[in-house]
């Protein structure tokens, strides 16, 4: 499949042509670019009048068995009534389209206003919907998607970082040397870990709440293996040791449907430093697009990485304290 990271070829009339092919459909010329860090998405009108958004996936980020994993997430969870938006079926027959080396697919257009996490109840109501997705998740496993461990995803995007070039080479010694000495203090931490299909990226900006029907999840694409308590942690306003209270509100709702690990609680604080190396590979896949270099003209120099390492660092220390005040049956008693 040829390549092109920043879509220089995909114009609207490409795009339409590959929706028209794709379904057999004829579609006006409404393109609509909506928001997306890394994808390309837009929302486009059929003839009929129906509003449909077309994603096309990154070229090259994510595998077509990748990519079929998230489809067949999400359609495990539509089977046990969970509210999500599965890509529709395309005359193929399958979910997944192909068009100049971009695989794409088509969701129905359904809105939503952000939900706000303000009650008790609120709190409830999010632990019950993360939990009903994991019901789904521990079904089956996928086939191409990373396993969320320090010593897997975590040490493959670090070696990507640093030998890809992206760490300037007078700092690359002092975050190499960094990080290496976080993963070595949380590796044991997961150990013995229940490992199941999750959501990935569970932040409030991906919970929408639909007037008459409830809470809805989207944005699947950063789905993965890895520890339930990883869609839990990023809703959280801080740190774990702040935020005892909303903690004991989002288990409260998740088990009245799953059962939850407690001792996974130790893991929030690593998941976080995990979830910073995540981002960082994840922006340095894109640094290349003129357009992503236009707006962050500072990604990668060496006053960045002064900034990363010196945010590393700080986070290091948090979680070790975390780490000593659990070992002490104190791990709520503030940082």
């Amino acid at each position: 499949m040829s390549r092109n990271p920043d879509y220089d070829h995909l114009t609207p009339e490409t795009l339409l042509d590959a929706v028209e092919n794709a379904t057999g459909i004829r579609m006006t010329g409404l393109t609509v670019p909506l928001p997306s860090y890394i994808n390309r998405v837009y929302e486009i009108q059929t003839r009929a009048g129906e509003r449909l958004i077309a994603k096309f996936y990154r070229p090259g980020r994510w595998s077509r068995e990748a990519i079929l994993d998230e489809h067949l997430f999400l359609a495990d969870c539509a089977g046990m009534e969970i509210p999500v938006v599965c890509p529709l079926t395309l005359a193929s027959g399958s979910t997944l389209g192909e068009a100049d080396g971009m695989y794409f697919a088509l969701f129905p257009k359904k809105s939503g206003r952000e939900f706000e996490l303000g009650h008790d109840e609120d709190w409830r109501r999010v632990g019950r919907l993360v939990a009903r997705i994991h019901l789904a998740g521990e079904q089956r496993m996928p086939h191409a998607r990373i396993t969320l461990l320090p010593t897997e995803s975590t040490r493959n995007d670090l070696i990507f970082l640093a030998e890809g070039g992206f760490v300037v080479p007078e700092l690359r010694s002092a975050f190499e040397d960094l990080t290496e000495r976080i993963v070595e203090n949380i590796a044991g931490l997961f150990k013995g870990t229940e490992l199941i299909r999750i959501h990935g990226d569970c932040h409030r900006g991906n919970l929408l709440d639909r007037p008459g029907e409830g809470l809805m999840v989207i944005d699947f694409d950063d789905m993965m293996t890895g520890p339930p308590v990883q869609d839990l942690w990023l809703l959280l306003p801080d740190h774990a040791g702040r935020s005892r209270r909303e903690i004991d509100l989002l288990l409260e709702g998740y088990e009245q449907f799953r059962e939850f690990d407690y001792s996974s609680i130790r893991l929030i604080e690593p998941l976080r430093f995990m979830r910073i190396i995540y981002f960082l590979a994840w922006v340095a896949r894109q640094a290349g697009d003129y357009a992503f270099r236009s707006n962050h003209p500072d990604w990668g120099t060496e006053t960045f990485w002064q900034r990363e390492i010196a945010d590393l660092g700080h986070q290091f220390q948090v979680i070790m304290e975390h780490k000593v005040a659990w070992e002490e049956g104190r791990f709520f008693g503030g940082e």
